[in-house]
């Protein structure tokens, strides 16, 4: 084999040489060697450079290498600490398909850690979703507690509260707050948050090291409303004060502002853990709760994001 000059431009265009018989035509790195005249560790090292330096552009062609490229830009417009993306079935109209799947393994995840955590749960259709496709475990060393309360207008279980269902799937310690979702006035509100075994439960939701939302609209199908938490004129008094979301009951404007007054006088549910000592996700997908969604995050209500691609394509291209 005739010596060569060893230079940095022979070596970028072996690098690109080797570069693009890996990566374009298939060959293996045995064969790159024998191609190239150099042994195998060699032609590994050039495989690598040509990556590193840029001479070889590596595109993902499957729905996943996309849904990777969209929580990546998401990741940093919004400064979050976790995104994941699931494609969209455009065939579908469902509001929790894909994300509740993600979220259960976000879920199983925290639960399958030894040391002991505290895990926040909110409510709604889509963490209801999410919990329904938790695996059995045993995590006794875990806790588990509710930001919201789990008693509907009527007086029955609210039925779209989580931690019962968790409960039975999740064999860790639960906390339920035994309150109404909104309470009847301000002052109920203060005289229940004030009972000792409240406080404890609150006391506990602050020490969250992780927590999992969802987030409401507050349009005509509001779930808020939907399921008797708020009436119409209250429901149409937010609407009226901008509210575009709500999480755990808490509504809030395009700004993430929490509304003055109105409701969120008697919302009985947690303050939201803190975002700069825990992670704190939401859950949603769906153009009805893009609003929502995306004053959630210029706010930083929270610092992670479960979503499909549809809606990670509508929060990048809002201005």
């Amino acid at each position: 084999m005739a010596q060569r000059i060893d230079s940095s431009s022979n070596r970028l265009d072996d690098a690109a040489r080797a570069g693009w018989l890996y990566y374009v035509a298939g060959n293996t790195q045995e064969e790159i060697a024998t191609k190239l005249g150099i042994s195998r560790q060699s032609a590994q090292r050039l495989v690598s450079l040509s990556v590193s330096e840029g001479l070889i552009k590596v595109r993902l062609d499957h729905p996943i290498g996309r849904c990777m490229d969209l929580a990546s830009r998401l990741k940093t417009r919004f400064a979050l600490d976790l995104v994941e993306v699931v494609p969209s079935d455009p065939s579908s109209q469902s509001s929790t398909i894909g994300i509740a799947e993600a979220a259960a393994t976000e879920i199983e995840r925290w639960l399958k850690r030894t040391d002991p955590i505290v895990m926040a749960i909110g409510t709604g259709r889509t963490l209801k979703a999410a919990v329904a496709q938790l695996t059995p475990m045993e995590c006794p060393q875990h806790k588990v507690v509710s930001l919201t309360g789990n008693i509907a207008p009527d007086g029955s279980a609210a039925f779209y509260n989580v931690i019962f269902n968790m409960a039975d799937t999740v064999k860790s310690r639960s906390f339920p707050m035994p309150l109404p979702v909104i309470a009847s006035s301000a002052r109920e509100r203060e005289l229940l948050h004030a009972q000792p075994m409240i406080r404890e439960t609150l006391a506990l939701a602050a020490q969250a090291n992780v927590t999992f939302v969802g987030i409401g609209d507050i349009g005509p199908q509001a779930p808020l409303y939907l399921d008797g938490f708020v009436t119409d004129a209250e429901l149409k008094a937010l609407q009226k004060a901008g509210a575009v979301g709500e999480i755990c009951g808490w509504s809030f404007d395009a700004d993430g502002k929490l509304i003055d007054g109105l409701t969120n006088d008697r919302v009985a549910s947690a303050p939201m853990p803190s975002r700069e000592h825990s992670l704190v996700v939401a859950i949603a997908m769906g153009e009805r709760k893009l609003p929502g969604i995306r004053a959630t995050l210029n706010r930083r209500l929270v610092n992670g994001l479960i979503t499909d691609e549809r809606s990670a394509e509508g929060l990048l291209n809002l201005p």
